[in-house]
């Protein structure tokens, strides 16, 4: 099996800091620059499990590189260049405090709001009548909180703007890029034939300047349905195919794990890190409409070191 990037411990010229996430490592060249390194680590229900998976981090870098240049028509972003196959360097920009969650559909924690009698998401009303994964009349723009620890927590348009966490000029305008984003998102998937369900943007300011940050429509941060069949899975009531990251949330489900105190993590067979590996891959090819190029992994610390002191250098 293929090494995977369980993490990173660099120290780049003019490094001043090291932010270790979930699964991306960022590291702050003299405030000015971000190097983002996206591992292989993988996480569900909020914890991050114990193996790696070979070529995940490669393929999230890549497929949010695609889409970043895709969508920088729309919106500026943080990108600058992608140096490596994990690795984005992009510019340094002020978070704002929320992420702009947009969904399409009616699935996963709306659905979950839905089912327990709740018609109200976010101050967003949601229609009656309703089945799981039904479309929505038109996208519904569901906020949340972005907590440095635990839970995001759900919040509405009025409560972000009231708390001051954004101003209402920048929200409308976020809610806006949230729309235009979204609506290319979906278009770009039809063309590979697939439903972009739901997804999330997180947005930064630089020099008084809106700018996307972070990943954009990858599986760990959107959810896909395939398209074709959809009507008759739905007319049926059987469960959409999905292309996201959820059979990994089943396996653990199927093996009593939801991140619920107590419980005890399983153990990962490497038939199951292959098969998760596997199942990302098919996810680049069947999202980017390209051919997965897997890089070199023999040595994957030395190949980032390289290609990113390289890039600083320039």
């Amino acid at each position: 099996m293929a090494n995977a990037l369980k993490g990173t411990n660099f120290e780049f010229a003019g490094q001043k800091s090291l932010y270790i996430g979930k699964v991306r490592d960022v590291y702050n060249i003299n405030d000015d620059y971000l190097v983002m390194v996206v591992s292989d680590r993988i996480s569900a229900f909020d914890v991050v499990l114990p193996k790696g998976i070979p070529y995940k981090g490669q393929v999230l870098n890549q497929i949010a590189s695609k889409f970043l240049d895709a969508t920088s028509d729309i919106v500026p972003n943080w990108k600058i260049e992608s140096p490596d196959p994990n690795v984005t360097v992009g510019h340094m920009a002020v978070p704002f405090k929320v992420e702009m969650v947009i969904r399409g559909y009616l699935t996963g924690h709306a659905w979950r709001e839905y089912r327990s009698g709740k018609r109200m998401l976010c101050g967003v009303p949601m229609p009656e009548g309703l089945n799981e994964h039904d479309r929505f009349p038109e996208p519904i723009i569901t906020p949340t909180t972005k907590a440095e620890e635990g839970h995001d927590e759900d919040i509405s348009r009025e409560e972000i703007i009231s708390s001051g966490l954004v101003s209402e000029e920048d929200y409308l305008l976020l809610e806006d890029y949230t729309r235009r984003l979204f609506q290319r998102g979906t278009e770009m998937a039809a063309e590979m034939g697939l439903i972009l369900v739901d997804t999330k943007y997180e947005f930064g300011e630089k020099d008084g300047t809106i700018v996307l940050i972070d990943e954009i429509h990858t599986p760990d941060s959107s959810r896909y349905f395939y398209a074709g069949g959809y009507e008759e899975r739905q007319a049926g009531g059987e469960p959409q195919k999905q292309l996201s990251k959820e059979f990994v949330r089943q396996w653990l489900i199927s093996n009593g794990f939801q991140g619920k105190e107590g419980q005890v993590m399983p153990h990962m067979p490497d038939e199951f890190v292959q098969e998760v590996s596997d199942r990302y891959i098919e996810l680049f090819e069947r999202i980017t409409g390209e051919k997965f190029v897997k890089a070199d992994t023999t040595s994957i610390e030395q190949r980032i070191l390289k290609n990113v002191n390289e890039f600083i250098s320039k």
